[in-house]
């Protein structure tokens, strides 16, 4: 019989809702409350109760709660959620992927800390997804792709076989890779966007076919 491993949410608006429904979902897990810096005294999250601000995360690591779960998302910038990563490591939290029960996972997948995937997601064989990266519900992610750390596939999103994106690049809403494709780094792609060719480092890109459209 396995264990019940007790974790703190980090953060509490409207990512956090997605990431408390899957844990709340998986048996894995008993959510002890959440914190946030513009939470109050009394607040709850689908019943789940307000510890406090930021602040208090070093009391609940030596209370004996081990693991954390960063659920704060990101759309362009991912300073905010790479801050709150090193925070957490550096008080000594493990930082286990969370994946949503309805979420497929080919074998031979490599899922890296922190990773959230959500609802109806799709990760197919042989993908490896770096550190802190979101797999966002219904998104696809075909064979053999490669995601950077703290890297978003929002919502609905589809990347071809082969694809690779790069370190904190987010991929709209909807948006469609073509297989084979290289996304570069801190890479922002708008909503609904078809991407045929590569897109370099630094770039906004967005439409059908997606053209880049000055920096990040």
């Amino acid at each position: 019989m396995f264990k019940v491993k007790r974790i703190v949410l980090i953060g509490g608006g409207g990512h956090a809702l997605s990431v408390l429904d899957s844990l709340l979902c998986l048996q894995e897990y008993e959510v002890i409350g959440y914190t946030d810096n513009s939470g109050n005294a009394g607040d709850t999250l689908m019943g789940v109760p307000f510890l406090g601000q930021d602040e208090v995360l070093p009391r609940l690591y030596e209370e004996g709660i081990e693991h954390a779960a960063i659920a704060v998302g990101s759309v362009g910038s991912t300073v905010l959620r790479e801050k709150l990563y090193l925070k957490a490591k550096s008080i000594g939290f493990a930082l286990p992927a969370i994946v949503d029960p309805t979420a497929i996972i080919a074998r031979a997948c490599k899922i890296a800390e922190g990773v959230y995937i959500g609802k109806g997601a799709v990760v197919n064989s042989s993908s490896v997804i770096d550190r802190m990266a979101i797999i966002n519900t219904r998104a696809i992610v075909e064979h053999q792709s490669r995601l950077g750390v703290f890297c978003h596939i929002a919502p609905g999103a589809i990347l071809g076989g082969n694809t690779i994106i790069g370190d904190h690049t987010h991929v709209g809403i909807g948006s469609v890779i073509i297989q084979g494709i290289h996304v570069g780094h801190h890479v922002l792609i708008g909503a609904g966007s078809v991407v045929v060719r590569n897109i370099s480092d630094l770039k906004k890109a967005y439409g059908n076919p997606c053209r880049e459209a000055g920096s990040v």
